[in-house]
């Protein structure tokens, strides 16, 4: 029996949903972007309609269209499509998949889709629990994450299915998006009299970021704030629109790839001496919630390691920096760090004692416990003196810089002549 309650609050709830849900597509001829993915003709689309599926892992960053590709997937497929969460999901929701797969195969030899929506977040257990049952063909899955796989799914249902990527849409996708949205009539704003200034639409499709929900979102605010002119038209202004983007979120995870990514971004244009660049990635941490000091951090090792011999004062503005990371605190110390890191992008670079002490290294883990030279050991005892314990051992200072006379083995015997530094011509900026 249809339960009349139930059928009005699932109607409410689909008037009365975000924009972004409701303009979510319903197939593939409404999808904006992702072209090469799933465009006519493509491995994946063909595989869709055919009702062929294989295991797969959508990456891409927020609002590419990851979960809106498993509802079309949900709406084309004949297969039963079940979904789960990463987040408040675990292994007794998967046996319950897995019961009504299996009674889906015996009963009426249907297939089962498993869409895991940020299976990031579940751990190497977890994943473990479902491998026999992709491996089998019990269920055939779709895994929806933000996070680089090869990170955070394990080995073998990566190598069981295909990872696609999709890309972050661009500004004319979000701007066709943004349009349809003010066009249809039923789930969007068509049937309400609304302008959007050239101005605020270009800042709705760029500062989004390529996130068709943030954009939608930023977009529906913006309706809403704004009232009805004399014309009986809602007239989207800039500020407003700039007002509904205050609070959006650059794609940056602390512990995820991008961090990495940028921080990297970062050390490798100081090294290729572009300013620019490095304060463009600086801005980039900094506005993204990054630990200063960890910023202040890698330029201290940068210092030593990029610049070295090349600039002497490199190094101590470096701890310098860090030290007035540590006592200012943001937002001040964004000075500090940027002066720093113009520092060493425009300083003369040198490698050459981070090669020379990487080479010395080899050798210590080559020949171990290498006797030290006679001459250099220490003689606190008679008996070590009578051993020979520093014997031959000249006094540096008695000598002349560099004169043969002063001349002593310093390495051990395996080693003696060996060369580690070797002073590099200086890059210079």
């Amino acid at each position: 029996m249809v339960d009349l309650f139930d059928t009005k609050l699932a109607k409410d709830l689909s008037v009365n949903a975000p924009l972004a849900d409701r303009m979510r597509p319903q197939n593939f001829d409404e999808f904006v972007g992702q072209d090469e993915i799933i465009g006519p003709g493509t491995i994946l689309r063909k595989a869709v309609e055919n009702d062929e599926l294989f295991s797969i892992i959508f990456w891409g960053p927020p609002g590419s269209g990851k979960t809106t590709l498993a509802a079309i997937i949900a709406n084309i497929t004949k297969s039963e499509f079940i979904k789960l969460s990463g987040v408040d999901s675990g292994k007794d929701d998967l046996r319950r998949v897995i019961t009504r797969a299996q009674d889906n195969r015996k009963l009426y030899g249907r297939r089962t889709i498993l869409f895991i929506d940020e299976i990031h977040r579940w751990n190497k257990a977890q994943q473990d629990a479902l491998l026999p049952y992709v491996e089998q063909g019990m269920v055939t899955l779709i895994g929806a994450t933000t996070e680089n796989p090869s990170f955070e799914v394990i080995s073998p249902l990566l190598s069981r299915g295909r990872v696609i990527v999709l890309k972050r849409l661009e500004p004319e996708h979000l701007q066709t998006i943004v349009n349809r949205a003010l066009k249809d009539p039923e789930r969007g704003y068509g049937k309400t009299k609304i302008e959007v200034a050239e101005k605020a639409m270009r800042l709705l499709t760029t500062v989004a970021n390529g996130d068709a929900r943030t954009a939608l979102n930023a977009l529906e605010i913006s309706v809403k704030a704004t009232k009805l002119d004399r014309a009986g038209v809602r007239i989207i202004t800039l500020p407003t629109a700039a007002e509904s983007l205050q609070h959006r979120a650059l794609l940056y995870d602390k512990e995820g790839e991008e961090h990495y990514n940028i921080i990297s971004a970062f050390i490798k244009s100081i090294r290729g001496s572009s300013p620019d660049a490095a304060l463009y990635y600086l801005g980039r941490m900094l506005e993204a919630g990054e630990d200063p000091l960890f910023i202040a951090r890698r330029m201290v090792i940068f210092a030593s390691e990029d610049v070295g011999m090349a600039d002497h004062q490199a190094l101590p503005l470096a701890v310098a920096c860090m030290q007035a990371v540590d006592l200012i605190g943001l937002p001040e110390c964004q000075i500090n760090l940027s002066h720093v890191a113009v520092y060493l992008a425009t300083a003369p670079k040198s490698n050459a004692t981070y090669v020379a002490y990487n080479k010395a290294l080899e050798d210590v883990r080559e020949t171990l416990n290498e006797p030290v030279p006679f001459n250099l050991r220490n003689a606190p005892t008679d008996l070590m003196k009578e051993l020979g314990y520093g014997k031959g051992y000249k006094y540096s200072h008695n000598y002349k810089p560099g004169s043969r006379e002063g001349e002593q083995q310093y390495l051990p015997d395996r080693l003696k002549g060996k060369k580690y530094y070797r002073p590099a011509a200086e890059k210079k900026s």
